[in-house]
């Protein structure tokens, strides 16, 4: 989602609304409490930018710093009923009340940016967030608003051919060392065969290959990515190779997005985000040591 937003602010130099859900990650229990949230969202916001979005351009929403969204959420609740929550997040009576509101602030993420006058927004997602743009779409008609244009991405293996789950430990993650890194990487699910010669003779399957998968979606042009994937079919190139190519590739967007968070600072932070007028940004700088 990272590279498709980045693809189209860069190429068609657009503004790109970003929001962070760390009221979400508190009411479902996934963090300690509401400061441990703030942190994570200040964070992430300096990885954003990090990672070349332009701050002048990317507006980022972290829910209890810029608290004005909920005026909007309040508004959109009004069209969202405990029956489609219970049909489409499968909530039940059990579930707290928050969890119960938040559709509606998701709503408000997407409707936001036509609020200040945007029109034609689309909105990047993973399948599994398709329930929730379903829900969104419908409450903005209902209010005026166009609906959104919904792009949907595809989801990647995790690094053992699984479905990628943080509690599964099988992801690769920016912020790893370069050791722990290479480790998961040389460690993946691989299309070759038991032996070389077998390889050599049988060729690889780059279908199920994860060096190979995440080479094509996120490093390679289409061309080179079917060069390289023929190569692995005839045998000519080894399993061992394909995992070198991605270990290059991705310490090198490691190493880039390291040095460019560390010039990342508070002006950068300032212009890109979005805040309540009482609230003083350099103040929650220093308070969750995001700078240091």
């Amino acid at each position: 989602m990272f590279d498709t937003n980045l693809f189209f602010q860069k190429r068609y130099d657009i503004d790109v609304y970003a929001p962070i859900s760390d009221d979400e990650s508190y009411v479902s229990g996934k963090i300690r409490n509401q400061d441990e949230g703030i942190r994570n969202g200040l964070k992430l916001a300096r990885e954003y930018l990090a990672y070349g979005f332009n701050p002048k351009k990317t507006h980022i929403i972290i829910d209890q710093i810029y608290t004005n969204i909920y005026n909007l959420a309040i508004k959109l609740s009004k069209s969202i009923t405990l029956s489609t929550n219970k049909a489409v997040y499968g909530y039940v009576n059990s579930d707290n009340i928050g969890l119960n509101f938040y559709p509606a602030v998701q709503s408000a993420h997407v409707v936001f940016p036509e609020t200040l006058g945007m029109r034609n927004v689309l909105v990047p997602i993973g399948p599994d967030e398709d329930p929730h743009l379903r829900v969104a779409r419908d409450v903005a008609e209902k209010y005026g608003y166009e609906k959104p244009a919904v792009l949907h991405g595809r989801f990647l293996p995790g690094l053992d051919g699984r479905k990628m789950s943080k509690s599964k430990g099988n992801a690769a993650y920016l912020s790893e060392d370069d050791a722990t890194l290479k480790k998961k990487i040389y460690s993946a699910f691989s299309g070759g065969r038991g032996s070389i010669e077998e390889h050599r003779a049988l060729g690889g399957v780059p279908e199920i290959d994860v060096a190979y998968i995440y080479l094509k979606y996120l490093f390679l042009e289409p061309k080179e990515a079917g060069e390289v994937s023929e190569e692995y079919k005839r045998g000519r190139l080894l399993s061992s190779e394909l995992k070198d190519m991605l270990c290059e590739k991705v310490l090198e967007r490691i190493y880039r997005l390291k040095e460019n968070y560390r010039r990342i600072g508070e002006r950068e932070l300032s212009a890109s985000i979005l805040k309540n007028d009482d609230i003083d940004l350099e103040e929650l700088l220093d308070k969750y040591e995001i700078l240091g």
